[in-house]
């Protein structure tokens, strides 16, 4: 039986006016008589659709040539690359779809460069992110993570005010695409940054309606809170500023190379480069420059030989093709590639600094407190999984921790019960002050200032990096937990911590909001969460009601809480 649905990459085009015409003119015509392609204008969609499709010529598989002079044994077999590309306009949006290598007909200025990345923050199950792309302002830098099974996005340390996500893979929530409607339960999974690559309807009805499911989502559905940082990082788009900045990098290609300029590879293209192994430069010349990897000396001296005020067109004007063989016949070309986005360099202007990527700028630390704001906003729940009694006035910490284990069945206090510190036996380690029945760490503090704060928080990361990192500290932790709690409470031998809970009463400040964290804190506290969420550890912070001298303990609460650790 024939599927209902095929795995396609989609791209949204800018610019490009919903008509035959206009989606026919924009492609490389000239690229198209030199393949021989044949174009069609398919009447069963029902809507304004170019369909081009070619053979690209038979060759010599590039092996045949070199293995016959190892060998001495002379084979030749050949090989044939197709390509078919599908423009079609839905309603007032263009779409363009490539089989094979079709991808190479569609004109990389004209793509959307955030379709496949905004479908995914919008439609992709947070807990289930398979796999990232990501690049850090000022370290032409891209990492990949990879998690077949699906990991939660924490887990994959891309959220920072500095780091550009490129391209999310993972399951999606429910929605009413044709796969959906085929999978019997089974989960949809998708790729989203230029492109979207997906499980679209094969049938013409099914495909405008997938379509048109995906423009609907991007348009009008809000992105995933634990997703929507992605957002923040966003091109600089001022015309005076853009104006500015290619002006001063322009100046800058025109002095000779200082170190200033590096190479990145672009976004895009990081399949691509692994399998090229022969780079064409062609920047401002009628030659070309074929050598074994991208050659950055070369193109800043092409540039350098520019005018000035035209140096940045020639880099934008010029390509770098990426090919299987140093012959490059069109059946060996993997990618053509705008020379400009193999840059990257910084820029200031008075007291701000720019960075170029992938051919854009983007402004540093321009989200910083937003998204500091965001993560310290994100650790307080609405309805807070511990309920702590007040902490009265003249009560130590170590009486009010052992009050508050008192109350509680089964929590134990483990303030000032420490364990040795494996780098310096002779110090002592304070791993936690309560000790929750499901495994919670607790760790409290009253503080009037940033100082007492940022120590609890230096505990919180030190106590889970030993407790994952050294054996000795897990066996000595758990053995004193089983010590104190007389034999009933056993930690599994091989215990880490899945979950933190920052207790905090602040002098004079009323009840705990996330704006009344003292402004140093907020910093520190976001730093943290996010160093321990890349570790697996989840943070939540509670506050503690300032009491007077008289405070009495409340009844017993956290009734969901009196069951026994797990193993």
């Amino acid at each position: 039986m024939a599927s209902n649905t095929a795995v396609r990459t989609v791209y949204r085009l800018s610019g490009v006016a919903p008509t035959t015409e206009a989606m026919l003119y924009t492609l490389d015509l000239e690229l198209l008589d030199r393949l021989g392609a044949d174009p069609h204008l398919p009447e069963a969609l029902g809507v304004p659709a170019v369909y081009i499709t070619c053979g690209m010529e038979r060759t010599e598989a590039p092996w045949c040539e070199p293995m016959s002079r190892t060998t001495g044994i002379t084979v030749s077999e050949s090989v044939r690359r197709t390509a078919a590309v599908l423009l079609l306009a839905v309603d007032d949006t263009v779409y363009a779809i490539g089989c094979d290598q079709g991808y190479r007909l569609i004109p990389d200025h004209l793509k959307d460069k955030r379709f496949g990345l905004s479908f995914a923050i919008r439609q992709m199950d947070p807990s289930l992110i398979r796999g990232a792309v990501s690049r850090s302002l000022g370290r032409a830098r891209t990492d990949i993570s990879l998690v077949p099974g699906g990991a939660p996005v924490p887990l994959l340390g891309i959220r920072d005010h500095s780091r550009i996500v490129r391209s999310l893979g993972g399951y999606l929530d429910d929605l009413p695409l044709t796969r959906s409607r085929y999978t019997h339960g089974k989960a949809v999974s998708a790729q989203g940054g230029c492109g979207l690559r997906i499980a679209l309807g094969v049938e013409p009805e099914a495909l405008l309606s997938d379509l048109r499911t995906i423009t609907r989502i991007c348009r009008e559905d809000m992105p995933h809170q634990e997703l929507e940082f992605v957002d923040h990082i966003v091109p600089v788009s001022a015309p005076t500023t853009l104006d500015a900045l290619d002006e001063a990098l322009d100046d800058c290609l025109g002095r000779p190379a200082d170190g200033s300029i590096s190479a990145c590879v672009p976004s895009e293209h990081h399949m691509a480069y692994v399998e090229a192994t022969t780079y064409i430069t062609q920047i401002n010349s009628h030659g070309a420059l074929r050598s074994d990897d991208f050659d950055l000396g070369y193109v800043l001296t092409r540039a350098r030989l520019a005018q000035p005020g035209q140096r940045l067109n020639a880099l934008r004007e010029g390509t770098v093709t990426l090919a299987r063989d140093r012959r490059a016949r069109a059946a060996d070309t993997l990618a053509v590639t705008n020379a400009l986005t193999w840059l990257e360099t910084g820029v200031s202007l008075g007291s701000r600094r720019f960075f170029l990527m992938d051919g854009e700028w983007y402004e540093v630390g321009a989200t910083y407190v937003e998204e500091c704001q965001a993560a310290v906003r994100a650790l307080f729940s609405p309805s807070p999984s511990v309920s702590l009694p007040p902490w009265a006035d003249g009560e130590s910490e170590n009486t009010y921790n052992n009050r508050v284990a008192d109350d509680r069945p089964n929590w134990l206090c483990l303030d000032t019960k420490n364990v040795a510190n494996p780098l310096r036996p002779r110090d002592q380690v304070e791993i936690c002050d309560l000790l929750m029945p499901d495994g919670t760490l607790i760790l409290v503090k009253r503080a009037g200032g940033s100082g007492p704060l940022s120590h609890l928080f230096s505990q919180a990361r030190v106590a889970v990096e030993l407790l994952q990192e050294s054996a000795q500290v897990r066996a000595d932790f758990t053995a004193k937990v089983a010590r104190l709690s007389g034999g009933a409470r056993l930690l599994p031998n091989d215990y880490t911590p899945k979950r933190i809970v920052l207790a905090m009463l602040l002098k004079k400040r009323g009840s705990l909001t996330p704006d009344s964290v003292f402004g140093f804190s907020q910093i520190t506290i976001a730093q943290t969460a996010k160093a321990l969420a890349a570790r697996g550890v989840t943070v939540e912070v509670v506050g503690i009601p300032q009491g007077g001298a008289d405070t009495l303990s409340p009844p017993l609460c956290d009734g969901g809480m009196r069951t026994a650790v797990p193993g």
